[in-house]
């Protein structure tokens, strides 16, 4: 459900969808930008005094990562401009599925650069914010890690040193909201930065933001990914924050003439319907190639990996994606990489909102069926 971009088709298509299963009545720009060559440099700035806290040891933020495990992410709902815009409205009873099915967290995306003020100190809406609550609530209720990640701020990435600030002052609000929350809320810093906000730049924003969660939130786990929609390429050049409770993050849509094959919000798509992936050792091969950048990059930094988002669209046959979501899932897992499927119920979805019954072939892919 973000406007993904292709920018390339080969090894280095390792980022995220930058449209994943958006309302066709809402069509998205789908050619990458070709990265600047001039790398805004944020203005200088005292950094934020973090606050004395117990910094865990790194063995923890492993355990926090394999937490989440196998998640799946309520995409098109609260990141639309408003809930249901898209298609999606979360419901009481889609959290008992999903623990029932065998996932272990949810991840929720929201916009809540659309429920902010627009001048400061952006005061969250208080409404929109308890919808968010009633969200985690309902995840920590039955058992699920909850991960509350910031999506589809469309504008910082477009114009990242004039939202700077709006975006800090937003994670200032949401990091002092949920202080006393369970240690199963995560935070996600930035879903895919793109454009103008480069990996280089982007690392300076994102040691500013934990910085300032670290003031009331001195332990509490912070996934965080690189630049060009959390390419799993962009690692080599991504520092992250000096913190030990980070989970770095990525995602994966390759091939994407075959995931986004006949997607409404991707330009040319129509040409490539009828892509299959047949599993074929190159393709396997292909693909461990492409998680072992980040198994390799995590083991040598010694950070958790979690692949953020995976998935298929609706219009590619459903042994092709059953066949591809099942691949993608046992090489992460057999890479000690934990992850979340794109997504629940939308044009992605493992779950038929309509017929109220999971894609079986889908959901078999994911939790196999012991």
């Amino acid at each position: 459900m973000k406007r993904m971009i292709i920018f390339c088709l080969c090894l280095s298509v390792l980022s995220g969808c930058s449209g994943k299963g958006k309302s066709t009545s809402t069509p998205a720009a789908t050619q990458v930008p070709p990265t600047s060559t001039l790398i805004p440099t944020a203005p200088a700035s005292p950094s934020p005094t973090r606050a004395p806290s117990p910094t865990l040891p790194q063995a923890a933020i492993f355990e926090r990562n394999n937490r989440i495990g196998r998640a799946v992410n309520f995409g098109n709902a609260l990141e639309a401009p408003n809930e249901g815009e898209w298609g999606v409205t979360l419901k009481e009873e889609y959290f008992p599925l999903i623990k029932n099915a065998g996932f272990t967290a949810v991840r929720i995306p929201v916009r809540f650069s659309n429920h902010a003020a627009v001048e400061a100190p952006y005061t969250l809406d208080a409404a929109f914010l308890e919808r968010v609550d009633w969200a985690v609530n309902n995840a920590l209720d039955q058992g699920l890690v909850a991960i509350v990640d910031m999506h589809h701020y469309v504008e910082i990435f477009e114009k990242p040193l004039e939202h700077k600030e709006r975006f800090l002052a937003i994670w200032t609000q949401l990091a002092e909201h949920y202080q006393d929350y369970s240690p199963d809320v995560y935070f996600e810093l930035l879903n895919e930065p793109n454009g103008q906000l480069t990996t280089e730049l982007w690392g300076q924003f994102a040691a500013e933001a934990v910085g300032i969660i670290r003031q009331t939130n001195p332990t509490r786990p912070i996934i965080v990914g690189p630049g060009q929609w959390n390419s799993a390429v962009q690692l080599q050049f991504f520092t992250p924050p000096e913190d030990a409770n980070l989970i770095i993050t990525f995602h994966y849509y390759s091939p994407f003439h075959f995931t986004h094959q006949g997607a409404e919000w991707a330009t040319g798509s129509e040409a490539w319907m009828g892509t299959k992936w047949d599993g074929s050792d190159t393709l396997r091969m292909i693909m461990r190639q492409d998680f072992f950048l980040a198994a390799d990059w995590g083991k040598r930094n010694n950070r958790p990996i979690f692949l953020g988002e995976f998935g298929a669209y609706s219009k590619a046959d459903m042994d092709s994606r059953a066949l591809w979501t099942d691949a993608v899932a046992r090489t992460a897992e057999e890479l000690g990489i934990t992850w979340a499927y794109w997504e629940f119920c939308s044009g992605f979805g493992v779950y038929d909102p309509v017929a109220n019954q999971w894609r079986e072939p889908l959901l078999d892919a994911l939790i196999p069926q012991k």
